[in-house]
């Protein structure tokens, strides 16, 4: 999996020949901001706004190079991560972002938790998306931010003992695909996010209970904001596929938000928009290459896609075991993964996906 071809990724190390950072990431800002911005109708005021509040997005600096609208007319690889900010080890500050630690030179191993990671493919059409779920179990060789690998490990190590770099990285070597782009949010965007639109509809096709957070979810649909969204989609006991049922609720719940966000008027609206776009810009990380103008024409590019239009998998997953040393830990199928990952790079997903219809994220009242 490590010998993808040329058009596809990057060879040697990350930190030598990768375009700024900022210049390749917006899959939260696809996820949310691509569509915020997505029907702009005719609203200056919002188009500037919106990228006020973008250029205002917190930013790591991964290389200072820096090159002209670098994605117009090709497909686009982007990688989500989404961080919980864990217990900072003795000496650590409590206060300092990503973007600030990223910046020290000095990395704190294991203050940063990135337990969701997306894989997000754009074609150069504008006219589909594909968004592919890597389980934060996956035991998959580590790199770090100089591109070199000593050992294997759970792939949510990858961010935390790595930082941007590293997850980069290891997500490069793992899929073959070169990440144009890295969108980092903390999870408690996912929270202010709901309530910014109203409320986020989901369905919940069982009753049960979630002893971890307390939870109890019953059976029906229901609209979730704030705090309950939250626990949405961190939610994995109590339910019967454990981290992989939290994927599909993660995935379930970005597809109920893009169809809010299409189908209220919250693209139209200026306070709901601006509510929106801030919720979002306060809780994301990108890197510093990317402007806000870039990130703009990207979303307009995209003004063409409905929720009908982004396909949502997770990776080919072989089964799970046990290692003596991290525990309980997910064996991806290599095979299918190459299979997965080429159909990708050469935009062959519709031959994919004829292949393995089952794939793909089920119904939405079918997500528990």
């Amino acid at each position: 999996m490590t010998d993808a071809p040329d058009a596809t990724r990057r060879p040697g190390s990350r930190a030598s020949n990768r375009r700024s950072f900022r210049q390749r990431h917006p899959m939260v800002v696809w996820s949310v901001v691509l569509i915020v911005l997505l029907p702009l109708v005719g609203g200056a005021a919002y188009a500037f706004n919106l990228k006020r509040k973008l250029d205002d997005v917190e930013t790591v600096k991964l290389n200072p190079q820096s090159e002209p609208d670098p994605d117009e007319g090709r497909a686009l690889n982007i990688l989500l991560l989404g961080s919980d900010k864990g217990e900072p080890q003795e000496g650590q500050s409590k206060n300092t972002t990503i973007s600030e630690d990223a910046a020290s030179g000095d990395w704190p191993n294991g203050k940063y938790r990135s337990d969701t990671l997306m894989v997000v493919h754009i074609p150069a059409d504008r006219k589909k998306v594909y968004l592919v779920s890597l389980p934060r179990d996956s035991f998959v060789p580590i790199y770090d931010e100089n591109g070199k690998t000593t050992h294997s490990e759970k792939i949510n190590a990858a961010f935390s003992a790595g930082g941007p770099l590293g997850a980069i990285n290891t997500v490069e070597n793992l899929t073959g695909l070169k990440m144009d782009h890295l969108a980092i949010i903390d999870w408690e965007g996912f929270k202010d996010l709901s309530s910014a639109v109203g409320g986020v509809e989901v369905t919940i096709p069982q009753s049960f209970y979630d002893p971890k957070q307390k939870v109890q979810w019953d059976a029906g649909t229901q609209t979730l904001e704030g705090k309950k969204a939250l626990a949405y989609v961190r939610t994995r006991y109590g339910l019967v596929g454990g981290d992989f049922d939290r994927i599909k609720r993660q995935q379930n719940f970005m597809r109920s938000l893009m169809g809010k966000m299409l189908s209220s008027g919250v693209t139209t609206s200026p306070t709901r928009l601006t509510r929106t776009v801030t919720a979002l810009t306060e809780n994301l990380t990108v890197d510093e290459g990317w402007s806000g103008t870039a990130m703009a024409k990207l979303a307009v590019s995209l003004r063409g896609v409905r929720t009908d239009d982004v396909t949502f998998m997770t990776a080919p997953v072989q089964g799970t075991d046990t290692d003596p040393t991290y525990g309980s830990i997910v064996v991806l199928q290599e095979d299918k993964m190459s299979e997965l990952f080429t159909a990708l790079s050469r935009d062959r997903m519709a031959q994919y996906l004829e292949k393995y219809p089952d794939d793909v994220l089920p119904d939405p009242e079918d997500v528990n």
